[in-house]
């Protein structure tokens, strides 16, 4: 047996193996088949980076054969038959056949053993010849032969390709292509980095070395190791090459054949060379950067004045393109870049605008806040303007930090220059900013000075939009009289003086006023009225704002007429890019979810807010505390942690809209966990606020916990029907009205409080089939003191003694694998990460010997592991 050269199996990173379950199946399969007699020859192929060599570790680590391993170098002329002079002076021929001839006696003579030649685009034509010797002999061996080689760097006339075609018949030969990650499993990786998944996404097209190592930078700019991976190819090109992939590089995204060549020339001759390089790509007449961060380090790496040149080249081409109409963003782009002034006020606005009306808000503000970095020049009304433009489309797309910021310098500027009017509605929107950032005083001092500056004016629109403002505020800190008095007004003035935004505004604030405290009729009419309007005058924010407060007060009172518009809601806003808006109403979803005992839809919708990276306090007030509470109520692992976090949020705020969600689910989780000395703390000063408000809900949900700690007996004046019932004594009553509300959760509780066997057996059902295991194991518990016998104890967990040697987590993960679910979708069904339950899916297709899910499902079933969940 020859002495084989030594190798080191390392752990693959984190993304190396992120969905590629498939291609290991591929390969562990090939590895059964020659430990039949029946030898594979199984290429890997893929972009660089993309973890072919991470794929292949794994696969040896896991298989536990004998190794073979060689590589080919990048070198500009290759070791005569490299890999093969790596596995072992034995292989170290100086003939092809008689290289051949000393592996088939090595392969012969020992069974088990895998063979990998890696990096074959860059092999010398001597290694090749035995690789394809080697193809069509592998079927009578017991090896696993491992080819692995980048897809991007084979040109049309590489050798290589004359080995794959040649084999492309041979039966013991397999292919395995390996895609880049998908946006999931860049979103789940980018996660705990606190890293925007989406954009990574964009920048590294799901590679994962680029994924990876723009992660451990820990910084936004470029890493090094990437810089230099990326160089390192450019540097290998002729100088034409890359002069021409300099002028590729300005132009973001793609660039059209006839602009490259206005760009660079007569260096167009140069096109195939950086084709075959594999860094750029053609597809029609179209060319790009493979990555975004390939082209982003070609960029940077241009002489700045060269650079200057060649973005004013691409301004000039891109003003009279020889087809379609100009593309104002990219102009824009490239004046800025240019560094021309003029041309980005000219342009940048424009594309603004247009990006707005597409429902681009977020692209849109980037468009005003471009032009902003160039108007300090302007006449103070025009950069006032501007920054008004750019806070409205900031606001829209929850930058409220920035959207305040340049809201506040608006209002400097009309006051530089004596503007009132324009002054004071700028303290207008500034009070809808800042409320929205959760500063409840800065809200209100900016809504106090904009109807004092604009009370000096005639009787006009302005002051109907200020008391719309105050009205605004009122309804938020939901002091139900100001409110419909302050809306009533600006409703009568809007009307006078014929200003639609003023009476949309209003009669909104008016109508979800009159839903919270009852006057649902009344409340329902406005609020209808309000969308009606503003979907007329195309005001789409006030649609949006419309949906997003009968969802508020549908949850509130537990009205699931009103509930059923959200669905008309969402689709709405996610149609103009209302993005916190959309995720507003998906938050009243989760709510009214969680109310109506769709817990694991409530998950959910919580869950899917809080991957977003949202700036609303408020907003993430409302998911955390209904993930906390499904958490609780199922009996769940950690439901403190979410609730915390709420907490920390909503300290420091005055108004029910933070603090209510809090005490309400701060109490219920005390209760659920024993806990019911600290209710009191948890809802004392919250349940005087809500008397003093007069909301009848919270009022009767704050007293309800607290007369289940034992703190108060009577019943508060002002509760809402089903907790009045309840804690009057009535509990049979309340269980009638919350059936019919449909919340049948505290139906279960209601029933479980008549001290009645056969209505508690009712509730104990109940319970069980919502999977309320806490709740459920008190009642029993009830029921067996009463001395009632014949309970069900419920669905019992999986057995933790197991043949396979499964963790609890990992037979939760199996579960959820036997129903059919992905990754992604058991990662939000269990609160964990996807790069979390890829590493347990993993170890579950290990440690049951499975190398499909459905192998795995059916080694689950045979051991029992999946019967008793």
């Amino acid at each position: 047996m020859a002495e084989l050269a030594p190798v080191t199996v390392a752990a693959p990173l984190d993304a190396g193996l992120l969905e590629r379950d498939e291609a290991l199946a591929v390969l562990e399969e090939a590895l059964a088949a020659s430990r039949e007699g029946c030898g594979r020859l199984v290429f890997v192929s893929g972009d660089a980076g993309i973890g072919k060599s991470a794929l292949v570790r794994e696969f040896c680590r896991r298989a536990g054969a004998r190794l073979l391993w060689g590589a080919c170098d990048g070198l500009h002329t290759p070791r005569p038959l490299g890999p093969f002079v790596d596995m072992g002076a034995a292989f170290a021929a100086n003939k092809p056949h008689l290289v051949l001839t000393a592996l088939l006696d090595e392969l012969q003579a020992a069974d088990d053993t895998i063979v990998v030649l890696e990096d074959l685009h860059w092999a010398d034509e001597a290694t090749l010849d035995v690789l394809g010797l080697l193809g069509r002999r592998v079927g009578q061996l017991r090896v696993v032969v491992v080819a692995t080689y980048r897809s991007d760097e084979l040109a049309r006339t590489h050798p290589l390709r004359i080995v794959l075609g040649d084999l492309t018949s041979a039966p013991a030969v397999q292919r395995v292509r390996l895609a880049p990650l998908s946006v999931d499993a860049v979103a789940g990786l980018a996660e705990p980095y606190g890293v925007d998944g989406a954009d990574l996404y964009a920048k590294t097209a799901g590679n994962p070395f680029f994924v990876t190592e723009a992660l451990a930078s820990g910084s936004l700019a470029i890493p090094p190791t990437v810089r230099d991976a990326v160089l390192a190819r450019v540097t290998r090109l002729g100088e034409k090459a890359r002069e021409l992939l300099d002028a590729a590089a300005v132009v973001p995204h793609r660039t059209e054949l006839w602009l490259l060549e206005a760009l660079a020339g007569d260096r167009i001759v140069a096109l195939d060379e950086c084709l075959a390089s594999g860094i750029l790509q053609a597809e029609w007449q179209i060319v790009a950067f493979r990555h975004e961060l390939a082209r982003l380090v070609v960029e940077e790496s241009i002489d700045p004045h060269r650079r200057s040149t060649l973005h004013r080249a691409a301004l000039a081409a891109l003003r009279d393109p020889p087809t379609g109409s100009r593309d104002l963003a990219r102009l824009a782009h490239h004046a800025e870049a240019a560094g021309d002034g003029a041309a980005v006020l000219e342009l940048a606005p424009a594309a603004g605008e247009q990006a707005a009306e597409l429902g681009a808000h977020r692209e849109a503000a980037a468009q005003f806040g471009r032009a902003l970095r160039f108007a300090r020049s302007l006449p103070a009304t025009e950069r006032a303007a501007l920054l008004e433009r750019r806070s409205y489309e900031c606001y829209l797309t929850d930058q409220q930090a920035d959207a305040i910021g340049a809201l506040e310098e608006a209002v400097e500027c009309y006051r530089a220059i004596g503007d009132v009017t324009n002054e004071g509605l700028g303290f207008c929107s500034l009070s809808f900013r800042r409320w929205c950032a959760g500063d409840t005083d800065g809200a209100e001092r900016a809504a106090t000075e904009a109807v004092a500056l604009l009370s000096q004016l005639p009787p006009g629109v302005e002051l109907a939009r200020a008391y719309a403002v105050a009205s605004s505020l009122a309804m938020n800190l939901e002091k139900a009289e100001p409110a419909l008095a302050l809306g009533k007004q600006a409703v009568e003035l809007a009307e006078a003086v014929g200003d639609q935004r003023a009476l949309v505004a209003a009669l909104n604030h008016t109508g979800t006023t009159a839903l919270l405290v009852g006057r649902t009729d009344e409340g329902l009419r406005d609020l209808e009225r309000s969308i009606a309007l503003a979907k007329a005058a195309g005001l789409e924010a006030d649609v949006g704002r419309g949906y997003i407060h009968l969802g508020w007060a549908a949850s509130r009172t537990r009205n699931w007429q009103l509930i059923d518009r959200l669905g008309e809601g969402i689709e709405y806003c996610s149609e103009r890019g209302l993005e916190l808006w959309r995720l507003y109403l998906v938050a009243n979803r989760a709510r009214a979810e969680l109310d109506q005992g769709r817990w694991t839809e409530a998950a959910e919708s919580a869950s899917y807010v809080l991957r977003q990276p949202s700036q609303a306090p408020l907003l993430r007030v409302l998911v955390l505390t209904v993930l906390a509470v499904v958490r609780a109520r199922r009996g769940d692992p950690d439901p403190w942690s979410p609730m915390e976090e709420a907490r920390a949020i909503s300290a420091g705020k005055a108004d029910l809209q933070h603090l209510a969600s809090v005490a309400l689910a701060g109490a219920e989780l005390a209760w659920l966990a024993g806990r019911t000395d600290e209710v009191a703390e948890a809802t004392e000063s919250v349940l005087a606020l809500a008397n003093e408000r007069g909301a009848a809900w919270i009022v009767g949900e704050l007293a309800f916990w607290r007369w289940r700690a034992g703190i108060d007996k009577a019943c508060p004046q002002g509760a809402a029907e089903p907790f009045a019932l309840h804690l009057s004594g009535n509990a049979a009553s309340a269980a009638k009205e919350w059936a019919r509300l449909g919340c049948p959760y505290e139906a279960a509780l209601a029933l479980a409080d008549t001290d009645e066997d056969q209505p508690m057996r009712r509730s104990l059902e109940q319970l069980h089939a919502l999977g309320a295991r806490p709740a459920a194991e008190s009642v029993a518990r009830r029921l067996r003191e009463r001395g009632a016998g014949g309970i069900a104890r419920g669905p019992r967990a999986s057995t933790r003694s197991n043949p396979a040697g499964l963790t609890d987590r990992e037979l939760d993960v199996l579960a959820l694998v036997a129903d059919g679910l992905q990754n992604a979708e058991i990662a939000d069904r269990l609160f964990l990460s996807r790069r979390t339950v890829d590493h347990h899916v993993s170890a579950i297709l290990r440690k049951l010997g499975a190398r499909t899910r459905g192998q795995a499902t059916a080694e689950a079933n045979r051991l029992g592991l999946t019967s008793a969940t």
